[in-house]
């Protein structure tokens, strides 16, 4: 792939971010590729040093506010005529409230992602509270002058339960934060992407 083959790929895919954004990378990656041409490299080494155009789309949703590109996405390009003024308005009943119904269960759906980090967490309390709770009442029988070893096994078990959850849940947030991020980088890219199919 060429720079020149390279751009025009790049400046399709970009085609949803604002114009000024989208003439501002293209002049970015056109200047790298021409650094690193005038570095000695071919331009398909100088293109293989940047990355696809894929990696590069990408990298683009990373750095763009979601605001921002829903806001280009909905902005219309031309004023409204009649006709479609008075269909959204007769429409309105209908569109409304699948759009709203739309919004929750995609809001919905995100937030059940973090469900099972927080029943991780409330695991973790109730593992940690049970073992104080029981050790609590081993040293309340043992002043007592009665041993009993049943509420001692049960404060040593919650507390190694509790233990080996914590790292768990360590584990289960780093994981759901990873799935979160390319959840929104996803969407950043979907939105980067349609914007030439208005």
């Amino acid at each position: 792939m060429n720079k020149t083959e390279f751009l025009t790929a790049l400046r399709k895919q970009l085609a949803g971010l604002p114009k000024d954004d989208l003439e501002n990378r293209i002049s970015f990656y056109e200047e790298a590729i021409d650094d690193r041409v005038s570095e000695g490299k071919s331009e398909e080494e100088a293109i293989n040093d940047i990355g696809s155009v894929d990696e590069v789309v990408r990298e683009i949703a990373k750095d763009t506010p979601l605001v921002r590109l829903v806001k280009e996405k909905v902005t219309p390009k031309r004023s409204l005529r009649v006709w479609e003024i008075i269909l959204l308005v007769l429409g309105f009943p209908l569109w409304f409230p699948l759009v709203l119904t739309a919004l929750i269960l995609a809001l919905v759906a995100y937030l059940l992602i973090w469900v099972w980090v927080t029943v991780c967490y409330a695991t973790e309390l109730a593992l940690t509270v049970s073992s104080f709770g029981c050790l609590v009442a081993f040293i309340a029988y043992l002043t007592g002058g009665q041993l009993n070893f049943t509420c001692l096994g049960a404060s040593l078990m919650s507390a190694g339960g509790a233990v080996l959850l914590f790292f768990g849940c360590i584990g289960a947030t780093k994981a759901t934060l990873k799935l979160s991020k390319a959840i929104v980088i996803g969407v950043k890219t979907m939105f980067i992407r349609k914007g030439g199919n208005k």
